[in-house]
């Protein structure tokens, strides 16, 4: 059975809610595709008035990030049962820029993977390496400790409803691409390591993003690659141009 894409924009710390709601308005017509699972990942304060003015469309709402933790005296922190209760269904957990500046690690991911799948809601797990790891020549080695870890007492019934993005840090916000050849081999070792943690039928069912500086151009050919099954969009997702990435072929 053929994998459904998924492209999800990623706005990062962008768009109050007055802008957000405009900007959902503006692209709601231009990202419909019922072939494609559409989704928004947007700042926490942004989720409720996306929420409210995606009714109607294909588009899911996810949020940028959530804690391990039900509740409790966690300030500044959003629970799994905050972002359920208005309808949240995907949420973002280890982006290279969570763990580069605020300090997430492989294991702290593990722990919000879990609580995601306990509450329904499906994770979208980020790994890639640095310019330096690649130039190293670690780069399958540092992702796979990332999905291994990431993955920790993830049941296989789970793990098939993940996603999994591939983010080359090098690529990220830097007008840098890998090349269609890179995404594709790293995302093919990544369904690999999936293979060996659980079977091949895990590894066929779950779906693999690549992530970092996808646009209009370079996206149908990304996305026709066996082991690609749609993007993890940074700043395009708040552009018009999305509608043509989701309407990639």
């Amino acid at each position: 059975m053929a994998r459904r894409k998924i492209v999800a924009g990623n706005w990062k710390m962008n768009m109050t809610p007055s802008e957000a709601v405009k900007l959902v308005e503006t692209l709601k017509p231009l990202v419909a595709n019922d072939d494609v699972d559409v989704v928004f990942c947007v700042p926490a304060i942004d989720i409720i008035p996306v929420i409210e003015v995606a009714k109607g469309s294909n588009i899911q709402v996810g949020a940028e990030n959530m804690y391990f933790e039900e509740k409790g005296a966690y300030t500044g922190e959003i629970s799994p049962a905050m972002l359920t209760d208005v309808g949240v269904k995907y949420v973002v957990l280890g982006h290279s820029e969570r763990r580069e500046y605020f300090a997430e690690t492989s294991e702290t991911v593990n722990k919000k993977m879990l609580k995601a799948f306990e509450h329904g809601i499906t994770p979208i797990m980020c790994c890639g390496e640095s310019l330096e790891q690649r130039e190293q020549g670690i780069t399958m080695d540092w992702i796979r400790q990332q999905v291994k870890v990431g993955f920790l007492n993830v049941t296989a019934e789970q793990a098939k409803t993940a996603v999994i993005a591939y983010e080359p840090i090098w690529a990220i916000g830097t007008g840098k691409t890998a090349t269609t050849e890179q995404a594709q081999e790293v995302c093919a070792g990544i369904r690999q390591c999936i293979a060996e943690i659980y079977d091949d039928a895990t590894a066929a069912a779950i779906r693999i993003q690549y992530g970092g500086s996808v646009n209009a151009k370079t996206a149908p050919e990304l996305f026709a690659q066996a082991d690609i099954d749609g993007g993890l969009v940074g700043g395009a997702s708040l552009k018009e141009e999305f509608g043509q990435i989701v309407n990639y072929k």
